[in-house]
Formats: structure tokens, sequence, C-alpha cells
């Protein structure tokens, strides 16, 4: 019985990983014992499961229809795990996290630390990066992410917190540049904008009448990193839009001052997400409900 599930976890991970060197490097394996192990399974179904050229591997019609049935059969088996863990209400195993750099460091790693050590046997990998990483392909159970998330089918969500941001610069550059009043007021001030993938990305700021408008924003100042942007708001180099949470203690100390505090702020809303076609385990479950009952009281 044992031989017929063989190659079978190599398989979906395969898949998974999209190729064999990938689901090698997730399972820890060489990339010619991952062929092998398919190999060896598709002689034993007697179909072919991939489409080989010498760069990728794509699934055949079979390939898929098989894929489909395994991760069914694989979903009714973690379901199993995940009845008999939550009996235990014991956590415990690997439980591997992407945070964005900044909001993942200062305001969700802490409390995850707080519940790995309420955990003994618990495993935590937390992964530092802006970027958003395939989680499937990267192997991620969990990951923070800020901003839209876009309509995809492949990830489940649940909201955490809102961050408002607010428009802000230092008190010397108020002294030197005046007060601006208005969204049209800004094309006579420097802004630091936060600049990726070479692209700046648009404010959202009130209207003289309160409205959350979108700014796109040109400047000769371009970061790609929050904390640097703070830093240059702070010597008087322009104006800044930014996470209320990271300036804060900026504000209260006189280095920062807030523009338009009676308007509206937008926000960013942030999201616990992971991969749809898995069952969340319990230590999964039990880290998204921390998250969404810590993470609000740091920002009242």
């Amino acid at each position: 019985m044992r031989d017929r599930f063989d190659g079978v976890q190599v398989f979906v991970e395969a898949v998974e990983a999209g190729g064999f060197t990938k689901a090698a490097d997730r399972l820890s394996l060489s990339p010619s014992a991952v062929g092998k192990a398919i190999a060896r399974l598709e002689e034993r179904l007697g179909v072919r499961l991939f489409q080989r050229t010498t760069r990728t591997q794509s699934l055949t019609e079979d390939g898929q229809q098989y894929y489909e049935r395994c991760v069914r059969a694989i979903e009714e088996l973690r379901a199993g795990e995940s009845l008999l863990e939550s009996g235990r209400r014991e956590v415990a195993g690997k439980l591997r996290v992407s945070l964005p750099v900044l909001f993942g460091r200062y305001c969700v790693a802490p409390i995850l630390r707080a519940y790995a050590r309420q955990h003994p046997k618990l495993e935590l990998e937390l992964s530092f990066n802006d970027r958003q990483v395939d989680m499937i392909a990267d192997g991620f159970d969990l990951a923070v992410r800020n901003g839209t998330l876009g309509n995809g089918t492949s990830l489940r969500a649940r909201r955490l917190v809102s961050q408002r941001k607010v428009l802000c610069t230092a008190p010397a550059y108020l002294a030197a540049h005046g007060q601006p009043h208005s969204l049209a007021d800004l094309r006579d001030r420097d802004t630091l904008v936060y600049w990726r993938n070479d692209y700046a990305l648009p404010w959202r700021l009130p209207d003289m009448s309160g409205n959350i408008v979108e700014v796109p924003v040109i400047s000769r100042l371009r970061f790609d990193d929050l904390e640097a942007i703070a830093d240059a708001a702070i010597e008087g180099m322009g104006l800044a839009w930014l996470p209320y949470w990271l300036i804060s203690n900026h504000i209260r100390a006189g280095n920062l001052v807030e523009l338009w505090p009676d308007r509206p702020s937008a926000t960013i809303e942030s999201y616990a997400v992971w991969p749809a076609a898995q069952h969340l385990p319990l230590r999964s479950r039990l880290a998204i409900d921390a998250l969404a009952s810590e993470l609000p009281k740091r920002f009242e």
C-alpha cells in the first residue's frame, strides 16, 4: 500500500513550486532525486504527468487530472490532522510567514514572537520583504500584506487593521516654505516619494472638501524605504506621506508636524493572507487570531 503513494508528495510539490528544481529546494532533495521520484510515479501509473523541455516542466492533461485528485486527497488528510490538532489544542510544526519590512518588523513581528513564546513546539520562520511573494512557489504558509489585494482566487484573506497615513514635514521646512493649504500648493513644494520598480506610488490626500483624492507625485528625491523618507523629512528636505505609527514619536517630539490634521486621512488596510488550496492548520489559525486581536491595539 505504501508504494502506491510513493512520489505523490514530490509530484504535488513540483506542480505547486513550478518546477523540479524549486520543489527540490522545498523538499531538501536534489533535482535529480525529484526527477527520479516522478519518473517512478509515471511508470507505475502508466502515463506521462509532465511535458518536459530542457528548461521547463508543464503538466499534461493526465497530469492535471491526477494533480486535482491528489490535492483533494491531501486536503482531506490535512483536515483530519487539523481536527486532531484542534482536539489537542497544541500548536506545533513549522510556520513560514512573509512580512513587509518595516510594518513587519515594528508591528507584526513582536506579536508573532510572543505567539512563539507561548507555544514552545512551534517552529517560526519570518521573512521580511516588501515584494509580494508567490506564497505557493516560495513555500509560505501565511503572509501579511498592505493595500489592495486584487480579485484573484488563489488566496484567502482576513482583514487585520487599518493604517492611517498622514502628510507631514519638519517645522524648519514649514518656516522656510510656508504652509500648503490645498493640493495645488503641493506643486511648489519638495516631496519625498516612495519609489519601487521605477514607479512612484501616488499619494491619497484630502482636498479642501475633505474628499480623498489620488495625487500623482513627481520628485527628485525618491526612496524605496519608508524609514529613509522619514529621516529625510526630519532633516527638512520636503513633505512626506507616511504611516502615522511610523512617525508618531517624531510628531510628539516636535521633529515633524502633521499637516491638515483636521481633514480626513487616507487609510491602508492590512490583511493576513494564505493559499486558498491549503486547509489552515491550528498553528496558522491561531497566529491569524493573535494578529487580528493584538494589531489594532497598537493603533489605538
